[in-house]
């Protein structure tokens, strides 16, 4: 292993903020260090509690995070968060909302916070997401608190990821309910009703506890409705408690195994087209050849099946032939 990576994968495990903050840069900037290092710090993660906090832009996710990290930072746990922002149009990066909203929490070093951008990705997730929670997983975070940018009703990504989703709901949204279709509704492990001072919260708990009555989950496992008001911090306890009753349950009936298996299953696709895909542009589509091809579209000389069947061919071809 290069000393580089040597020193950096230590001092990511001693939990020093510069080296992890590098770690993340470079797994989103794509630098070469970036998979070594994943390799070396991947046996060392694993143990850490992922919640996923998702919901609508307005929801109040950011605050509820902060509240949450603050009870878990009460009880000795250190806590990694990983806010996601819409992508700025003008540099790509995040815009950094969350992370201007959690300043309450910068001064406290057992909290790393990491805002990042979605950069198009679809899900509600940053495409790097997976490998900032390894990261944070082995630097010695027990809890990695995921904030979501805001969903709409097929953005459920959060889900494959965390152990544990939390969707939020807040009165004064229209239909309440119908906002939210059954997609986001059904990834919910807890449902969180803030802003609970407002007038309809009642109506909404009583919705979602209607709606839960009529579903019953294969694991056995009946999400509980928590009201909070995350800006005064009521209802942050109980919240807390509901995930580790959560926590608790799916280990003992390996709910959580079963859920990480299937995340694992879903990266492991996501790697391979990413991988193959780069593979392919790299080696098939050099100097103008992409060009050439959408020549023959704009011409209709030829379609689009049989021109990726073409690059697919080839790459295929050339590999084979270096093989042999």
């Amino acid at each position: 292993m290069p000393e580089v990576i040597r020193d950096l994968v230590e001092k990511v495990l001693a939990g020093d903020r510069r080296a992890i903050a590098r770690a993340i840069s470079a797994v989103e900037d794509r630098d070469p260090v970036a998979v070594p290092l994943l390799k070396e710090l991947f046996s060392r993660a694993g143990r850490a509690l992922v919640v996923g906090i998702t919901g609508s832009p307005g929801a109040g996710k950011s605050t509820l995070v902060e509240k949450l990290a603050r009870e878990y930072r009460g009880k000795g746990a250190r806590v990694g968060i990983v806010a996601v922002d819409p992508t700025s149009p003008f540099s790509g990066g995040a815009i950094l909302g969350d992370r201007v909203r959690m300043q309450g929490l910068a001064n406290d070093a057992g909290v790393y916070i990491r805002s990042m951008a979605t950069r198009g990705q679809l899900g509600g997730l940053a495409p790097t997401t997976h490998d900032a929670v390894t990261i944070l997983d082995a630097a010695g975070c027990e809890v990695v608190l995921i904030e979501t940018v805001g969903v709409g009703q097929d953005e459920v990504e959060v889900a494959r990821l965390a152990d544990v989703t939390v969707l939020l709901l807040v009165p004064g949204m229209g239909d309440d309910i119908q906002t939210f279709k059954a997609g986001v509704m059904e990834i919910a492990d807890l449902y969180v009703v803030n802003k609970a001072d407002r007038p309809g919260a009642d109506r909404i708990e009583q919705e979602v506890t209607a709606m839960l009555s009529l579903n019953s989950r294969p694991d056995g496992w009946r999400p509980p409705v928590v009201k909070t008001v995350a800006t005064t911090g009521q209802g942050i306890g109980e919240l807390c408690q509901a995930l580790d009753q959560f926590r608790t349950f799916s280990e003992r009936g390996d709910v959580r195994e079963s859920r990480r298996k299937e995340h694992w299953r879903s990266r492991l696709l996501e790697l391979l087209r990413q991988t193959l895909l780069e593979r392919v542009v790299a080696r098939q589509l050099r100097d103008g050849a992409l060009d050439r091809q959408l020549d023959d579209l704009l011409s209709h000389k030829r379609d689009p099946y049989s021109v990726v069947e073409g690059i697919i061919a080839g790459f295929m071809a050339r590999n084979g032939s270096r093989q042999s």
